[in-house]
């Protein structure tokens, strides 16, 4: 008698304490409520649940078919993320650290650089408040990440990327210590705007969101106007790259680059023979062809100059677009070490990056930002 009674008051209260929690466990069926659809970005989408949590599902996190979906989950409190096993943090992230550059320059982009506390490859990075910065530590890169140092910045979250798959052995690491990490995969998105877009995914978790939405919709509005601007001028033929290890790669039509090409009132000179399906590889032959037709040449590597271009690939100096001089390149801001702010900040500048290429369209070059046109 004595023992059921015991087994009653035990189970009262087990079931006192359930209600007054609100929630046994927390899972990932309870982030039911779309919280932002992107607009242009086609890798993520953030959730929320009844209690005012947040969930950033990852639905592209790098390149390739075979994708698994990241997770990162932001609870309000412990006992909200009580039975959670997922990647999650409480509260918003303060801390961070950032695998890639282009989240240095999201987080730069909504005022939060200070909560960047580490960094991968720091003598590349543009950014004079981050490679500036003592306490800013440099923790190595894909498998040759230094625990140690990580562990003494005490984040609260990594920011990653991956090539084509998961690197396993880092998280599993990450998990052993206890550190959160998101994948992001922002480098994946072939549209500007939806590159951008990800600076929203940034804002969730450092809980600026509404601050986030406002910074990209005004890149979005400067975008959309300069696009408009240049919609019914001539279309100069545009060549892109240079050869590497004698093969040269010719970007899709529905890449990046392309796009912001044709936003910019230019044509892009191999328009229709390589559809979909990233860069195609053409020969030297083709090439000299394509650049002969060209009017404008962009982005050929890393050349700052025209003798640089002639050096690197001789079979093309004699070219008329070179004779002329209209060969831009990107790398006009660079560090000391040869990082290229245009994989930094443009990724979510792209209005800056369309207002540089419809200069260049339309033959001028004083008011370049990212490009400048080789000597």
């Amino acid at each position: 008698m004595l023992s059921t009674l015991r087994l009653t008051t035990y189970l009262a209260t087990l079931f006192l304490a359930i209600g007054c929690s609100g929630r046994v466990s927390s899972s990932i069926e309870n982030f039911d409520t779309n919280i932002y659809s992107p607009t242009y970005a086609s890798g993520y989408i953030i959730a929320g649940d009844e209690e005012g949590n947040t969930l950033i599902r990852v639905t592209r996190p790098w390149q390739g078919e075979a994708t698994i979906e990241q997770r990162l989950a932001i609870f309000s409190s412990k006992e909200q993320a009580k039975g959670y096993e997922g990647q999650h943090i409480i509260g918003h992230a303060s801390r961070i650290v950032c695998m890639s550059s282009s989240h240095i320059a999201m987080l730069d982009a909504i005022g939060c650089t200070s909560s960047i506390v580490g960094v991968s490859g720091k003598q590349y990075i543009f950014n004079s408040t981050i490679n500036a910065n003592p306490a800013v530590l440099d923790i190595g890169y894909d498998s040759n990440i230094d625990y140690e140092a990580l562990l003494s910045l005490r984040p609260d979250l990594v920011l990653m990327y991956g090539i084509t798959a998961e690197n396993s052995a880092v998280t599993a690491k990450f998990r052993e210590l206890n550190i959160p990490y998101l994948y992001l995969g922002d480098y994946t998105e072939q549209s500007p705007l939806g590159k951008a877009e990800w600076v929203v995914a940034i804002g969730e978790i450092v809980g600026c969101r509404e601050r986030s939405v406002e910074i990209f919709n005004g890149i979005e509005e400067r975008y959309n106007a300069i696009k408009a601007s240049v919609a019914s001028e001539s279309k100069p033929k545009v060549m892109f790259n240079l050869p590497y290890q004698d093969v040269w790669y010719m970007p899709s039509d529905d890449s990046y680059m392309v796009q912001l090409l044709e936003d910019a009132g230019g044509e892009y000179i191999y328009k229709g023979k390589n559809p979909t399906g990233g860069s195609k590889a053409i020969s030297l032959e083709e090439a000299l062809l394509l650049v002969n037709s060209a009017d404008i040449w962009l982005n050929p590597s890393q050349v700052t100059t025209i003798d640089e271009l002639c050096a690197s690939a001789p079979h093309f100096a004699g070219c008329a677009v070179v004779k002329r001089g209209e060969v831009y390149n990107n790398n006009r801001i660079r560090t000391a070490h040869g990082g290229s702010d245009f994989w930094e900040s443009a990724t979510v500048r792209p209005d800056v990056v369309l207002n540089d290429m419809a200069t260049i369209m339309r033959g001028k070059e004083e008011t370049l930002h990212y490009h400048h046109k080789l000597k």
